[in-house]
């Protein structure tokens, strides 16, 4: 009984936040459909939890829409990762203009907590270093998939000019030091920026 309570409310707020995104979007494309469950799924085994993810997801889209609005060009030069209402900014910008305009909007979306802005404004960006930006984000989330001593689910990756931007839950200290030392063995590293909350230690219930 307990199990089905479980799975009504998790079916309930999928469907909600599917409903949600469809308004955000305008949109009934059956992708959708699927990306919102494939959410839910993937949340049940995150430390958040299924229902902060979800929050996160619908956070994640408004902030998107947003940027759409605003300007396309903001949508598609700058990346989001919300976890537990904190949102990380990153990518490459023309303007600094366009740094604090995406800044500006995130903190105007309702259940952000906090936004961290590390979008940069263009300089010596190239082709070849977004190439390696991506083996270097592709090649820690590996490294971390197969660490059976890491939750690799809890970790969102996005590596900007070298730069590792860590944004998660870390189960304890220890986990998240393992994050790092792979993170400082992937070639081509320059920095790493962890912004990973560490959950607390479970108390003992009472008898």
């Amino acid at each position: 009984m307990r199990f089905n309570r479980f799975s009504q409310r998790t079916t309930y707020r999928a469907v909600a936040s599917i409903a949600v995104l469809c308004v955000l979007s305008a949109c009934s494309v059956p992708g959708m459909v699927i990306g919102a469950g494939a959410t839910a799924g993937i949340a049940a085994a995150e430390e958040r939890g299924v229902e902060t993810a979800l929050d996160d997801l619908k956070i994640d889209v408004e902030i998107k829409r947003q940027f759409f609005e605003l300007d396309e060009n903001l949508l598609a030069a700058i990346s989001t990762e919300v976890h537990d209402g904190r949102v990380l900014l990153t990518g490459v910008v023309d303007e600094p203009e366009m740094r604090m305009s995406a800044a500006r909007l995130s903190w105007g979306v309702d259940g952000v907590s906090e936004v961290i802005n590390e979008i940069k404004v263009a300089g010596d960006a190239s082709i070849a270093q977004a190439s390696k930006d991506i083996f270097i984000s592709t090649e820690l989330r590996a490294r971390l998939m197969g660490d059976g001593d890491v939750s690799a689910i809890n970790y969102s990756i996005e590596t900007v000019r070298g730069t590792i931007y860590l944004l998660g839950i870390a189960r304890s200290e220890s986990e998240l030091q393992r994050v790092i030392n792979h993170a400082r063995n992937v070639s081509g590293v320059r920095n790493i920026v962890p912004y990973v909350r560490v959950k607390p230690p479970e108390q003992d219930q009472p008898v």
